[in-house]
């Protein structure tokens, strides 16, 4: 039976939780522990697919199709566990699955109530594979005190009461505000968000408190006599260079230890961290700079790319270069302005949805296949540069997406990309109809794609010639067009295994073009960084002439 760390933000600031999280798990697994980390969120959608990524930042998929919070991205990258659907619900979802139970007659006619039936929910939620870890890890969203989250902090206090004792305990991250005028750390926020917790039957056994300032030892000492936590259980998370390097300061501060001895655990087995030893030696120790732009629709917040950001940095871990990447508004490149990408190694154009910016797009896959830069195109990525490919090379002026003739109303482009309707999934047949719900209908989770021998995709996975990588679209290459393409120089070096659907194009002319269907930086990981990440930024290299 698992133990379980529950983790919860402070009333002024949940900054750095899902890090602090995903930090930890990585120091229990460097003591040999086997763990798994859960996401519990307050919003009301259901599934976090149907947001913007103005609102919520990326939606991180996983291999079974779920689409998810980009932290279960962290805890992926910092645990190397792949999370799976039952590693994250929303109250949307719970109160979906309640309404849906109560519906199909399974309450008996019993009046449908926050509790008893959504917290067993939630808490029947919490316990799934309770017995495949020695610890579950899960992080309820928001902070102690918004209204949404009332029913998981509920659960939670019920579903501790009703475990055996010391199995599990609570971790509370919160924030100590400096005051430039007084010179002084404020722990009284602390402190009250530690009474909020309490007026709900919460008592926290592990503080984590955000400073950008040195916590003095009387600081700390204070929190722990008014918030009744044992003071080597006050542990403190500063400002870090890189996200990666939490788990070595969280070590240092003393976080597993604190956690190992909320438990009662000791002796413990001695952590090994030469993993995330390597990994700040790669970072602080790179040899030289590739400068990456980003042609993407949503720049104006770079949580919507964070798998991206993160992918390359993994690259240029694994060739020993610092990535520099500027996020580049795709818009701004329509008309004559390609010559914004100017001086940059290499071009990175990644997903999205909608017609806006698309035109910028296809001009950042001329200029990369014109002028011979490294391109990697990655779902709306790749189907720009076929569009491109189909206008420029194959004669077909108006080629476009059915994406932006249904966003229009009307018909104006020789689709080249259309909506797809049907693919093979496991066993069966996946039917799909434009006028759809948008929620979780897209093409999911992880798919085989069957490469050619020899192609440069081919090579950068080693020699395979199958790999699996995750999807999340709606929209397809239309594989009626690809004599004609490759005619023109565009192969097509990677299908689904029933030829179908085209999976990777590239340009054998070229010193480094491919485009892919699917989303390589959602497994890419700093001790297993995704193979087109690091051959792209290996090739960016090349063109900047470090190597």
């Amino acid at each position: 039976m698992a133990r379980y760390i529950f983790i919860t933000g402070g009333v002024v600031s949940s900054l750095g939780k899902g890090l602090a999280s995903a930090a930890l798990g990585a120091l229990l697994q460097a003591r040999g522990f086997t763990v798994r980390l859960r996401k519990l969120d307050p919003y009301l959608n259901v599934d976090p697919g149907t947001m913007s990524p103005f609102e919520h930042g990326e939606v991180f998929v996983t291999d079974d199709g779920a689409e998810t919070d980009l932290d279960l991205g962290h805890y992926e990258r910092f645990t190397g566990v792949s999370a799976r659907r039952t590693d994250s619900v929303s109250s949307g979802r719970i109160y979906s699955n309640v309404l849906e139970k109560e519906r199909r007659g399974e309450y008996l006619g019993k009046t449908i109530q926050v509790i008893p039936h959504v917290t067993n929910e939630i808490k029947d939620f919490i316990a799934i594979g309770d017995d495949e870890v020695d610890f579950m890890l899960c992080e309820i969203g928001g902070t102690v005190g918004d209204i949404e989250g009332l029913p998981f902090f509920e659960a939670i206090r019920q579903f501790i009461h009703e475990r055996p004792r010391g199995q599990c305990i609570l971790m509370h991250l919160t924030l100590l505000p400096y005051l430039a005028a007084s010179g002084e750390l404020k722990t009284k926020p602390t402190q009250h968000s530690v009474k909020e917790l309490q007026s709900i039957g919460l008592a926290p056994d592990v503080l984590v408190c955000r400073s950008e300032h040195p916590i003095p030892e009387k600081e700390r000492a204070k929190i722990a006599l008014f918030c009744n936590v044992r003071p080597d259980a006050v542990i403190p998370a500063y400002d870090l260079k890189s996200i990666y390097e939490a788990p070595l300061a969280y070590h240092r501060a003393g976080l597993d230890r604190a956690v190992l001895d909320a438990f009662a655990i000791s002796p413990a087995p001695r952590p090994d961290l030469s993993k995330w030893e390597d990994v700040m030696d790669r970072l602080e120790n790179a040899e030289g700079q590739v400068n990456i732009a980003v042609v993407g629709k949503y720049t104006q917040l770079e949580d919507a790319y964070k798998s991206i950001a993160e992918a390359l940095t993994h690259g240029g871990m694994a060739n020993r270069v610092r990535v520099r990447a500027d996020w580049v508004d795709s818009e701004k490149l329509e008309g004559e302005g390609a010559h914004l990408l100017d001086g940059y190694h290499g071009i990175i154009v990644p997903g999205g949805f909608g017609e806006r910016g698309t035109e910028g797009m296809v001009a950042a896959a001329r200029y990369a296949r014109e002028k011979k830069v490294p391109y990697l195109g990655i779902c709306l990525g790749m189907q720009m540069a076929v569009i491109e490919a189909a206008r420029n090379l194959a004669g077909m002026p108006d080629a476009g997406s059915e994406e932006f003739d249904h966003e229009a109303g009307k018909t104006r482009f020789t689709p080249v990309v259309y909506h797809l309707k049907e693919w093979v999934q496991g066993n069966y047949t996946v039917q799909r109809k434009v006028g759809d719900d948008k929620g979780g209908t897209m093409r999911l989770g992880a798919y085989t794609a069957i490469l050619t021998p020899d192609s440069r995709i081919s090579e950068v996975y080693g020699g395979a010639t199958q790999i699996e990588d995750r999807h999340r679209h709606r929209y397809e290459v239309d594989a009626t067009y690809r004599d004609q393409l490759e005619q023109a120089g565009l192969c097509f070096s990677g299908m689904s295994p029933d030829g179908k659907l085209p999976e990777a194009v590239e340009y054998a002319d070229h010193p480094w073009f491919i485009g892919v269907q699917s989303h390589p930086e959602l497994k890419s990981k700093p001790f297993g960084p995704a193979p087109l990440f690091a051959g792209f930024v290996r090739a960016a290299m090349q063109e900047g002439r470090l190597v």
